[in-house]
């Protein structure tokens, strides 16, 4: 393979790796809260976290579909 092929695959895995984060945070959202206070208390704190990481996933998949689409060019 060549250089601009290996870097295609490359990105497209990357691509998909996010895509799939994203979609696991989009599904644990989706659970809802639990009705135990502590659980839910937890649950908000982890709340912050994940959508900090959904945001730095959607900037690098931008990023990623950019180059990507540079390369099919």
């Amino acid at each position: 393979m060549n250089d601009r092929t290996n870097q295609i695959a490359s990105l497209t895995e990357k691509r998909e790796e996010l895509r799939q984060r994203l979609n696991d945070i989009e599904n644990d959202y989706k659970q809802g809260l639990d009705p135990d206070s502590e659980e839910r208390a937890v649950q908000l704190e982890n709340a912050e976290v994940l959508e900090g990481i959904a945001k730095a996933a959607s900037e690098e998949l931008q990023k990623i579909e950019e180059q990507l689409a540079a390369l099919n060019q």
